[in-house]
């Protein structure tokens, strides 16, 4: 079996529709949810699905020692960022060398980097008017959205698209294909 660790900031509905997805996987479980965010709603959806989540300081992430314990303690083989807003240190890194993988809401390399996440990527995209955006789920490195590309999935972006509608056909290309790559990581069919 294969023990899978979310790291989250917020809300957590990427990080349900993973574990839906891995539910009853016959070789991969999401066995433990790590936030930066105490009221961040993903614990609430940790718990729903009996997955234990626990909170760390952004100076515990930093330095790496408790997370590293925690996810000893777990047996994590993966990190999978899913809404996770700080940058993954050294240590971690070190202890999981190409196990860590993420989701851009964007075209990477473009909209990428510190301070591009969410609704901010989203607005970037529309007001460059791009025709296009997408998803890129990448390895992740000592870099914002810097590691390799694993896989890219694109949809249109219209000439009169708000950023709740433009994310909104993001957010559904994140839910239809994070969790199928993930799988195939895992399995070692991307590397």
């Amino acid at each position: 079996m294969t023990d899978i660790a979310i790291f989250a900031s917020g809300s957590g509905s990427n990080a349900e529709n993973i574990a839906n997805y891995f539910c009853g996987h016959a070789d991969i479980r999401i066995s433990l949810i790590i936030s930066n965010n105490a009221d961040a709603y993903v614990h609430e959806r940790a718990r729903r699905h009996d997955i234990p989540s626990c909170t760390f300081t952004k100076e515990e992430f930093g330095e790496g020692s408790k997370i590293l314990d925690i996810l000893r303690e777990y047996k994590i083989d993966f990190i999978v960022l899913a809404g996770f807003l700080l940058k993954i240190s050294q240590p971690i890194l070190d202890a999981f060398p190409g196990r860590i993988i993420n989701v851009h809401p964007a075209l990477l390399p473009k909209y990428g980097g510190k301070g591009m996440y969410g609704d901010r990527v989203h607005q970037a995209v529309i007001d460059a008017c791009e025709t296009e955006s997408g998803i890129t789920i990448h390895y992740v490195n000592e870099h914002y959205d810097e590691g390799d590309i694993i896989f890219q999935a694109t949809c249109e972006v219209l000439p009169l698209d708000t950023l709740d509608a433009l994310a909104s056909r993001v957010h559904a290309l994140e839910y239809a294909h994070f969790p199928r790559v993930i799988e195939a990581v895992v399995k070692g069919l991307y590397m």
